[in-house]
């Protein structure tokens, strides 16, 4: 079987797997999985910029949060069905990526960094002093999505699908992005920004569009994240949440797509199992298989599968080899 359709088969089963999932676990299990995904669309956000940009961004849950509650005030205050809230919460996160993304035509790499971590401080600060549209401190609750009578699902079923079809899309739309001339350039910025401009890379455009691009995609993922959970707080969006989407995508692979849902699982799941083996060593326990598998695949996930599948490549070829030369010495 060649690579691509190795490749082929693979999606094919996990597609198979990710549809079938919800009718194997619970209703608590179902809501983590939904979770995940919407992770795994701001995790991919982030991706864009790191991975294929080069520009690091320490204050993604800042618009990982403005996302979530654009989308709950425009819920419960002006009546918006939640499917039309998901592109509303991305215009206004891309929006604000662009304007934050202003200030990286001057800055890199670590003042960058300090400038999105700037971000991600103040918003929880933010978020209680406009308490009148956010509830401040007490909160914000959303009303829980309830399937439709002809879907013959339950709510949390119904709700993994929709997250489901969401992040589909938008792992095809991020796709068809950095496999065209725009990943040619996003690359080119990342690895020399000086012949990138050489070969007539616009650095003003790209950049700030990636910074839009990027933060639009936390912004879809927040608003997906507020709807199994049906309440918002400032709490829900530690200074920790950035830089756990920053783990994500070095545990999934750096400038990988299919990396960002390897590295949502990893943040939602690894820090609960965590919690059960010792709540009180919960952060120890997380931090330490953080630290052991940076150790032992520091490519992430997606090297790991590429170290494989290029191992069982050199084995078929030499396979196919030595067929060739028994071939010719049975003929001689």
């Amino acid at each position: 079987m060649s690579a691509k359709r190795m490749r082929m088969a693979g999606w094919g089963l996990a597609v198979v797997l990710a549809v079938l999932l919800p009718f194997f676990f619970g209703s608590y299990r179902v809501g983590q999985f939904t979770q995940a995904l919407s992770l795994g669309i701001a995790v991919l956000g982030l991706n864009l910029l790191v991975g294929y940009s080069g520009q690091i961004s320490l204050g993604h849950g800042a618009f990982f949060a403005l996302g979530a509650y654009a989308s709950a005030i425009s819920i419960d205050d002006l009546g918006v069905p939640y499917l039309l809230t998901l592109p509303l919460a991305g215009i206004v996160c891309g929006i604000a990526g662009f304007l934050l993304g202003l200030p990286a035509l001057r800055l890199r790499g670590l003042y960058l960094a300090l400038v999105t971590l700037g971000l991600a401080i103040a918003t929880p600060q933010i978020i209680k002093r406009a308490d009148g549209l956010t509830g401040g401190t007490q909160g914000l609750s959303v009303e829980k999505v309830t399937a439709p009578a002809w879907s013959g699902l339950a709510d949390d079923q119904w709700l993994y699908f929709v997250t489901l079809a969401v992040t589909a899309v938008m792992f095809m739309l991020a796709a068809f992005l950095v496999r065209g001339r725009v990943g040619r350039a996003l690359v080119a910025i990342r690895d020399n920004e000086i012949a990138a401009r050489t070969m007539g890379v616009d650095l003003a455009r790209f950049k700030t569009g990636t910074f839009a691009v990027s933060a639009a995609y936390a912004g879809v993922g927040g608003a997906l994240f507020t709807l199994p959970i049906g309440f918002l707080a400032p709490e829900s969006f530690p200074l920790a949440l950035s830089f756990a989407f920053l783990a994500a995508i070095v545990v999934g692979g750096l400038a990988t797509i299919a990396g960002a849902l390897f590295g949502a699982l990893f943040i939602e799941f690894v820090p609960v199992y965590a919690a059960d083996v010792d709540e009180a060593l919960a952060g120890v326990i997380y931090g330490g298989v953080l630290i052991l598998f940076m150790y032992l695949a520091p490519g992430g996930v997606m090297g790991l599968i590429r170290k494989a599948s290029g191992v069982t490549g050199r084995r078929r070829e030499r396979k196919s080899q030595f067929v060739v030369s028994e071939g010719k010495t049975e003929g001689v």
